[in-house]
């Protein structure tokens, strides 16, 4: 679906991303793996046009996307923000779907799978954190892109409401829906994504399914493990 080749990002002398390389598959959930400050939410950034590249390309069949490709492609959501706050849930959702033409045969769907209904009338900027989180996520998924690129989606959710959204994003990437995920918690990786790309220090440092980054971790002396802890200390 898409290639990303060598992407470097730097801020004057400090190097936040270096020849960092993947590639993103239809209809998977990626998870893109690493510690904070290790240049997650700089690569979504770079990768959502928020951030100019310094070097690198992504691409599509072997060709370089447009600006204009990438804005109809892939639809970044940011952490911690809260859009609107004065305004209800229920105007941020409607006012998103009709603004972007987004999926709105899947508003009232969304709605109960991410358990919003209480919400609906309460004002963005009333959200707890975890609530808003929710929100948001239902948002990015009624989005009409494609691919849908989520910074830290389970933070401020509690144990339960971490599974239940880890849930509802599999079910819409078994759909066809293409999902990125930036996550610090290893174990919340582990439960939903397909496939894994590692970052540590702005590097990236290994990419495919748990069994593959295993592998790659016992060919380096590491030893065979199926903990995605495990194998992410090895490798890293």
């Amino acid at each position: 679906m898409l290639h990303i080749r060598n992407l470097t990002k730097r801020y004057g002398r400090f190097t936040a991303l270096s020849d960092v390389s993947f590639s993103i598959r239809p209809g998977e959930v990626l998870g893109l793996i690493g510690p904070n400050g290790s240049g997650k939410t700089t690569l979504f950034e770079c990768l959502g046009g928020v951030l100019p590249l310094d070097t690198g390309s992504l691409t599509r069949e072997g060709r370089p996307l447009s600006a204009r490709e990438r804005a109809s492609m892939l639809f970044y959501l940011p952490d911690a923000i809260v859009p609107w706050p004065a305004q209800p849930v229920r105007w941020t959702i409607d006012f998103t779907l009709g603004f972007f033409g987004g999926r709105a045969y899947l508003r009232d769907e969304v709605v109960e799978r991410f358990e919003l209904r209480p919400l609906l009338d309460v004002a963005m900027g009333n959200l707890s954190k975890g609530q808003r989180k929710r929100a948001l996520l239902a948002i990015g998924v009624l989005m009409p892109q494609p691919l849908l690129l989520a910074d830290e989606p389970f933070d401020g959710l509690d144990l339960r409401q971490t599974r239940d959204v880890a849930q509802a994003l599999r079910s819409y990437a078994w759909a066809g829906r293409t999902i990125v995920l930036s996550i610090h918690q290893i174990r919340d990786a582990a439960r939903v994504c397909d496939r894994f790309v590692l970052l540590s220090g702005g590097r990236g440092r290994g990419e495919g399914t748990l069994k593959e980054l295993s592998a790659m971790a016992a060919a380096r002396g590491g030893g065979a493990s199926t903990d995605l802890e495990e194998v992410f200390l090895a490798l890293t």
